[in-house]
């Protein structure tokens, strides 16, 4: 084997025996008693392969050509009939996952690394750098064992794309059907990405993608070849810097795990792409009140609001504000989530779904309030407080604002960790 990190063929004595195909119990660590396949963990390209971990050229130019792909993206899917079919970021449509599967699929990640970084409501990154000796497989080898272990397990299909970095990794998902494993080697990110629009890169938006065509820049390679002077001017100068650094796909960016309870959200996903603002502000504001609801029900504040809007495009675009003071006061919650979507200028944008995310909770009793004269905001406090009383006694829907009466679409709940 070409500096790989156990026999050809066989799995060594630390990683355990693995079946063609054989299935593990839930629960288990490392390759024993895990999910095998045909031929071994022998794979060419293991840890001693050229260009590892030292390549010259720094965090800077990781992904770049010569740095192994040893970051996964990986998306889950609940497994349906029909559903060979898939969207085009990697997964099928149908119904979200539950908040229990989504904490099961986490610690499923865990089994291979503590570096991992949830995505909510169906999404995570994962750095598998320190698991490839350990379990003699190469990170595409990791990747088919927890796609194996996910459908066998808990019936969930994973997209799963591997890449020297985040941003790659992201992108090799993008238009993968479940079940699919894609992976972008070093030595081909130019090729990769030179085709791809603009709005394929993670973090453009439609507005930015939008001024970078009106210059002609609708493709990534036509943006990494501009000077990058020139996309400072139009971008400005963080932005510029940004958009050119992820078109050569550079992304420094590390797989930061998430401290555990320390955000909330929940998703809604339209029965179509929708382009009506006042819909989606209906959904948001749903959203802000159940996300509400769920924090004041667990004793926490959020002090910061994260919108996440996905495109029917496949892209996405993520804001996060800081609220003024910790919060789980519904209207607090719903006018920071209108500002947000405001912001982004989304116009005929079309819409495939809208996720609220509540971050860095705190104890409701140790959250400060700026006290107001203010007789209508005390008013609805005490509303919001007899609803709540309400519902804990006679369900969620024995009260809840006239918005969400009648409001079909599907909502998915989640904690990140």
């Amino acid at each position: 084997m070409t500096g790989g990190a156990g026999m050809t063929g066989g799995i060594g004595a630390s990683g355990g025996v693995g079946v063609p195909g054989g299935v593990g119990v839930p629960g288990g660590s490392g390759a024993s008693g895990g999910v095998g396949t045909p031929g071994g963990s022998g794979m060419t390209g293991g840890i001693g392969m050229t260009g590892g971990i030292g390549t010259s050229g720094g965090a800077r130019e990781s992904g770049r050509a010569g740095v192994p792909a040893e970051m996964l993206y990986v998306r889950f899917r609940a497994a349906e009939d029909g559903s060979e079919g898939g969207d085009g970021d990697g997964g099928h449509a149908g119904a979200p996952l539950g908040e229990e599967t989504y904490g099961h699929l986490l610690r499923l990640l865990g089994q291979f690394t503590p570096v991992i970084e949830a995505l909510p409501p169906d999404a995570a990154l994962a750095d598998v750098r320190g698991a490839l000796r350990y379990f003699e497989r190469d990170a595409a080898g990791i990747a088919e064992l927890i796609r194996l272990r996910a459908l066998a397990w808990y019936g969930v299909r994973c997209t799963i794309g591997i890449a020297g970095n985040p941003l790659l990794a992201r992108m090799a998902a993008q238009g993968a059907a479940p079940g699919e494993v894609r992976r972008v080697p070093g030595d081909a990110v130019t090729d990769f990405l030179d085709r791809k629009p603009a709005a394929a890169l993670h973090g453009v938006g439609p507005a930015t993608a939008r001024a970078l065509c009106a210059y002609g820049l609708d493709s990534v390679g036509r943006i990494a070849a501009a000077p990058p002077g020139t996309l400072q001017r139009i971008l400005g100068a963080k932005t510029g810097r940004a958009v050119y650094d992820k078109a050569r796909g550079i992304d420094p960016s590390p797989v930061t795990p998430n401290a555990a309870a320390r955000s909330a959200g929940a998703e809604h996903r339209f029965a179509h792409d929708e382009l009506d603002p006042d819909r989606r502000r209906r959904a948001l504001l749903s959203l802000a009140d159940d996300l509400g609801a769920r924090l004041r029900g667990s004793g926490r504040a959020a002090r910061a609001l994260t919108l996440t809007v996905r495109y029917a495009d496949r892209s996405t675009t993520t804001r996060t504000r800081r609220l003024p003071e910790p919060t789980a006061h519904g209207p607090a919650l719903t006018d920071a989530a209108y500002a947000l979507h405001a912001a982004l200028g989304l116009q005929r944008a079309r819409v495939r779904s809208v996720a609220l995310r509540a971050e860095d909770l705190c104890r409701a009793e140790l959250a400060s309030r700026q006290l107001t004269f203010d007789p209508a905001e005390d008013k609805a406090r005490r509303i919001e407080a007899a609803v709540d009383r309400a519902r804990e006694r006679f369900g969620e829907a024995a009260a809840r604002p006239a918005a969400k009466l009648a409001q079909p679409y599907s909502r998915s709940a989640y904690p990140a960790p």
